[in-house]
């Protein structure tokens, strides 16, 4: 394995960029060129020397690591360009024939009926919601660790949000905290397959089944994940995803709504279309309006680029769980560092993010942001991840705003009342003291990569007493 001739004054200012979450590509995070797949090195690659006796980099030692990680979105022009060039030569740049060949590929991946792509992950859950008829008034089920993408359609929709807490082991939605959050106002629950983990699908479905419940899985982070042998995306009414730039399947942005339902998908045509008769083509006037609708085509050059990356899908994720699973081996029995659980059910995940708790009290009180800027300056870059989403002044926002005011009883919106309705201690403890992440991208290199992952982790914790002084 090559390693770059980068200054340690220099290799400490690139990697400075710990603790910003999903908002950050991988590449923002690693700010180094990809290795090409072909050169990569291979999962038989030993790591070098290593001794977790060395000094820590954050206190003038040597890092474990100074070489390369890949970064995010990968690009072969040789292979991925001809159909991009055709479709920009072509001047038809709105939505036609490649956006439906996107479509069916990607359903056919799925192993569903219908897919209708759109321009992202946020507005496919907005779509979804308003063509099962969530309106203002309606409470909806969410999970409070997510990306805020999951809850603002709620909002958008009128509907309140309503959290419930989470497993901590599985980072998941806990469906034994479900029922209790239920009232006669509920109309519907969003289970989020956060970090491309499978949540808990069959419990879920089970409660939705017997409070009539509308089920949109939140599947941005999860494609090709599986329960079962069954995709996930494709067990409730509705499955949405994402294709933004940091995802495993990356367009740069755009999403896409799946469902078995000839019905549902063909209103949500005819909403992401301005609610124009489902099948009509871009650039067509005069054809009359059906219902309420809003313009969320997807372009065909975005397209295009989902075919392209599309092609790789299946052999990256397998790498990335072949990684994680080995990772996850070298770590779990390290004191302080509890990586995540999957479910017995889950047949394959699709790891856009590597979680593990970590517990300070076995590295001496290290707090986790030294132990997360310890653990960069060793070259392997984190992110502490999500904030709580249950009890930020968006929601407060929202309840303030004339619509809401008309819709919900005034005790309803005193926002310190819905906080401590909507107090998720678990989540609390995930975002503010235990969650550290890798990003997705990491994950595509060798086991000598993941080797120095697990190094790093075991020098600091060796030195843990010696970087009690770090600020």
């Amino acid at each position: 394995m090559s390693h770059s001739n980068v200054s340690r004054r220099e290799f400490l200012k690139r990697n400075s960029l710990t603790g910003l979450g999903a908002l950050l590509t991988p590449s923002a995070l690693t700010n180094i060129p990809a290795l090409p797949p072909e050169t990569a090195p291979k999962t038989d690659i030993k790591p070098g020397p290593f001794s977790v006796a060395a000094p820590p980099a954050l206190l003038g030692g040597k890092p474990v690591r100074t070489a390369q990680w890949p970064t995010w979105p990968l690009w072969k022009p040789e292979q991925d360009e001809k159909q991009l060039l055709e479709v920009i030569r072509s001047g038809i740049w709105s939505r036609g024939n490649v956006v439906s060949e996107f479509e069916a590929k990607w359903a056919a991946a799925l192993g569903v009926k219908r897919s209708l792509a759109v321009v992202n992950g946020t507005n496919a859950i907005m779509a979804a919601l308003a063509q099962l008829d969530i309106r203002g008034g309606d409470e909806v089920l969410v999970p409070p660790y997510t990306f805020i993408g999951t809850v603002a359609p709620v909002l958008a929709t009128g509907a309140m949000p309503i959290f419930v807490d989470v497993d901590p082991e599985t980072f998941q939605i806990d469906p034994a905290k479900i029922e209790a959050k239920i009232t006669p106002r509920t109309k519907a629950i969003i289970p989020v397959h956060i970090l491309g983990l499978p949540a808990n699908m069959p419990k879920i479905l089970a409660i939705a089944k017997k409070h009539n419940l509308v089920v949109i899985e939140d599947a941005c982070q999860a494609h090709l994940a599986e329960i079962n042998h069954q995709k996930v995306g494709t067990f409730g009414h509705a499955g949405c995803f994402s294709f933004q730039n940091s995802k495993n399947l990356a367009i740069g942005e755009g999403g896409a709504i799946v469902s078995n339902d000839d019905a549902f998908m063909d209103r949500c045509f005819s909403y992401h279309n301005y609610g124009n008769p489902y099948g009509m083509v871009s650039g067509v006037i005069g054809a009359g309006t059906l219902i309420q609708g809003t313009k969320l085509r997807l372009t065909e050059y975005q397209a295009a680029i989902g075919l392209a990356q599309l092609k790789r899908l299946d052999a990256e994720t397998t790498t990335r769980n072949t990684n994680a699973a080995y990772l996850k081996a070298r770590i779990k029995n390290i004191p302080g560092i509890v990586p995540y659980k999957l479910y017995d059910d889950v047949t394959r995940a699709a790891f856009h993010l590597f979680p593990f708790r970590y517990k300070k009290e076995a590295f001496k009180g290290l707090s986790r942001e030294v132990f997360m800027k310890a653990l960069t300056a060793e070259g392997v870059p984190c992110s502490k991840g999500y904030a709580t989403l249950n009890n930020m002044p968006y929601l407060n926002d929202a309840f303030q705003s004339k619509n809401f005011q008309k819709m919900y009883p005034k005790a309803m919106l005193n926002f310190n009342s819905y906080v401590e309705r909507n107090h998720c201690p678990q989540n609390d403890r995930l975002c503010n003291e235990e969650a550290v992440w890798f990003t997705q991208n990491m994950l595509l290199g060798s086991q000598a990569d993941m080797d120095e992952i697990a190094n790093a982790i075991e020098k600091i914790y060796t030195h843990a007493d010696k970087l009690l002084s770090q600020k």
